[in-house]
C-alpha cells in the first residue's frame, strides 16, 4: 500500500509548491548544487546558459537551469544542518511524492546533490584556498539521532574511536559519522587540482561549537586540540563547517548520492583567515559544474 502524507506533515503551498522551498516539483532537476549563502546562488546559475526559474523564499534561493546541455538546479540553504533537514526533506518530496494525490511515487528518484562551500582547516596540510571533498562527515548537530536507520548508515566504529577519544560530554548530542558518496567523489575529486579528500566536522554553531572564544568562555578549551589530535584508520579530521553531516545523512537514509566539497578560507592551526575568497571560489564552481 502507498505511504499517504496528511497536511500536517507535508505542507503544501497554494500554488501546488514544497512550503519552504516554494519550488513546484516541475522545477527541480535531477541534479543539484547546494550552497550556504543565497547570493552564491546567483553567481553559480552565472555559468548557466539558460534559466528556468528564480525563486526566492527567506534563506532559500533556487535557479534551475542548463550547463552544457544538463539541467541544474542551484538551492541555496541558510548556515546550519537545521536548514538543510529542511531543504534535503523538501528537494525529496518534490522528487518521490507526488503533491497531487499526497501518495509516495510508484518509482523513486535518487538525486545528485553537491554542496559547495566554505570551510576552516584543522590541518596544516590544508592551507587557505586548498578544496577539500568530504569522504566522511562527523555530525556535532546530532541530526541524524531523530531518523531511524541511522545505525544501518553511519560508521559506528569511527563514532566510538572518537568520543572515546574526545572524551564526549553526555549533555552534548552523540556525534554520527556518515561516509559522503564515493561515485561523486571518485568523479570530482582530482589531486592534480590540489583537492584534498577529508574528514569534514559539521558543527551546530560558528563560535563556541567551533572553538572560538569571544566573551563567553568554552566549557572545553581542549576541544580543538583534541580534533586536530585524532586519527582513526589513517584519516585525520580535515576540516569544520557546519551542513556537511545532515547532507550526507539524510540523502543516504532517502537514497540520494550527497557530497560536500569545500574551500578553506581559515586555517585555524595557523591563524590565518582570507575574507576576499569570492573570486577563488568560482575555481570551484567550475569544476563542480563539469562534473557533476
Amino acid at each position: 500500500m502507498k505511504r499517504t502524507f496528511p497536511p500536517s506533515e507535508l505542507i503544501i503551498n497554494a500554488d501546488g509548491s514544497a512550503f519552504h522551498l516554494h519550488v513546484r516539483p516541475e522545477q527541480l532537476a535531477d541534479k543539484v548544487i547546494l550552497c550556504g549563502d543565497p547570493g552564491r546562488v546567483d553567481t553559480i546559475a552565472a555559468h548557466f546558459d539558460t534559466k528556468e526559474c528564480d525563486i526566492s523564499s527567506r534563506e532559500f534561493h533556487t535557479i534551475t537551469g542548463k550547463y552544457k546541455g544538463k539541467r541544474i538546479s542551484v538551492v541555496s540553504t541558510g548556515i546550519g544542518c537545521d536548514n538543510c533537514d529542511i531543504v534535503v526533506n523538501e528537494l525529496d518530496a518534490l522528487k518521490n511524492i507526488d503533491f497531487e494525490t499526497r501518495t509516495e511515487r510508484e518509482h523513486l528518484t535518487s538525486l545528485e546533490i553537491v554542496r559547495i562551500g566554505t570551510c576552516g582547516g584543522l590541518q596544516p596540510y590544508v592551507p587557505t584556498g586548498t578544496f577539500i571533498c568530504s569522504e566522511k562527515s562527523i555530525g556535532f548537530d546530532g541530526l541524524l539521532n531523530f531518523y531511524a536507520g541511522r545505525d544501518e548508515v553511519c560508521d559506528l566504529d569511527f563514532e566510538r574511536a572518537f568520543t572515546t577519544h574526545m572524551n564526549w560530554h553526555p549533555r552534548l548530542g552523540a556525534p554520527y559519522v556518515i561516509d559522503n558518496n564515493k561515485e561523486l567523489l571518485d568523479r570530482i575529486y582530482d589531486p592534480s587540482l590540489g583537492m584534498v579528500k577529508g574528514v569534514t566536522i559539521a558543527c551546530g554553531g560558528f563560535y563556541g561549537p567551533q572553538g572560538r572564544e569571544l566573551r563567553i568562555p568554552l566549557a572545553d578549551p581542549e576541544q580543538n586540540a583534541k580534533v586536530e589530535s585524532f586519527e582513526y584508520d589513517g584519516r585525520r579530521i580535515t576540516n569544520f563547517e557546519m551542513e556537511s553531516s545532515a547532507i550526507a545523512g539524510l540523502s543516504t537514509l532517502l537514497g540520494h548520492r550527497a557530497l560536500t566539497v569545500c574551500m578553506v578560507i581559515a586555517n585555524r592551526v595557523a591563524k590565518e583567515m582570507n575574507t576576499e575568497y569570492k573570486n577563488t571560489i568560482d575555481t570551484l564552481i567550475q569544476i563542480v559544474l563539469d562534473r557533476i
